[in-house]
């Protein structure tokens, strides 16, 4: 005797539908659901029912809850292009001394809308951090912690560290110097070393508690984590963390082959 199949909990019943809606923009980004007593009416459910189905499309990064206002659909939201020729126009304009009107090449965005919370340390390497500089552990770095924002809108956090013999006592150690038009290629660049190449390797993670809070993070969206090491010919002059909301950035390298 074949088994009967069992029909979905109620509640997901509830957001494959609100779900469907948004996905095909009936209920478009920014827009307001229905308030739970009108989800109530439409699905005769109980509110406990509508609350687990709107629990679940926040899980998902689909809707956002504020108190006051309401459920309403998440807005689409700014991507930032990371592209694999980007550090290649970067080091071109810092050799033409041509650093353009922004403070990135592949965002594009004037220098007036850009915010910069910084944070500069003098730490001991770790034996990971000292394994991707190819130095010993305890080898003292130059730590330094960004918080980018555009428009008063966080774009990223990251962690940029340098061998401290390589930038004590230059500009480069000053945090009043940052923003640094070019970045860390015009950086090192001042100090005589030009950038011959730079690994980077993304992974993909849930963030943290205080990168939640400070990039603003929606339930269900995950992070993209970028570590960075910066060349200069066979030794390694930076290496950096970069986490950025997955949902605001688009990763786009090309590979050649020949």
């Amino acid at each position: 005797m074949p088994t009967p199949r069992q029909q979905p909990r109620r509640y997901r019943q509830v957001a494959d539908e609100l779900r469907r809606r948004i996905e095909a923009g009936t209920t478009p980004p920014g827009a307001l659901l229905p308030s739970e007593s009108t989800l109530m009416a439409e699905f005769s459910v109980a509110r406990g029912t509508v609350r687990e189905a709107l629990a679940l499309l926040r899980s998902e990064g689909l809707v956002l809850t504020e108190v006051g206002r309401g459920t309403y659909a998440r807005p689409i939201v700014p991507v930032r292009r990371v592209a694999s020729d980007r550090y290649r126009k970067e080091l071109e304009q810092v050799r033409s001394g041509e650093l353009g009107t922004s403070f990135t090449v592949d965002q594009q965005v004037d220098w007036s809308a850009y915010s910069l919370d910084k944070e500069f340390r003098e730490v001991p390497a770790t034996a990971a951090i000292a394994d991707l500089f190819g130095v010993e552990p305890g080898t003292m770095l130059l730590e330094r912690h960004f918080l980018f924002r555009t428009h008063g809108v966080p774009q990223q956090m990251s962690v940029s560290r340098m061998p401290l013999e390589l930038v004590a006592g230059t500009p480069i150690a000053v945090p009043e110097n940052e923003p640094w038009p070019g970045g860390n290629t015009a950086q090192l660049h001042s100090l005589g070393h030009t950038v011959t190449s730079i690994r980077e390797r993304p992974t993909w993670r849930m963030p943290t508690q205080e990168e939640t809070e400070a990039l603003r993070i929606p339930g269900g969206v995950s992070v993209v984590v970028i570590t960075r090491q910066t060349y200069v010919h066979d030794w390694v002059a930076e290496v950096a963390h970069i986490v950025m909301r997955a949902d605001r950035v688009e990763l786009d390298y090309l590979i050649h082959l020949d």
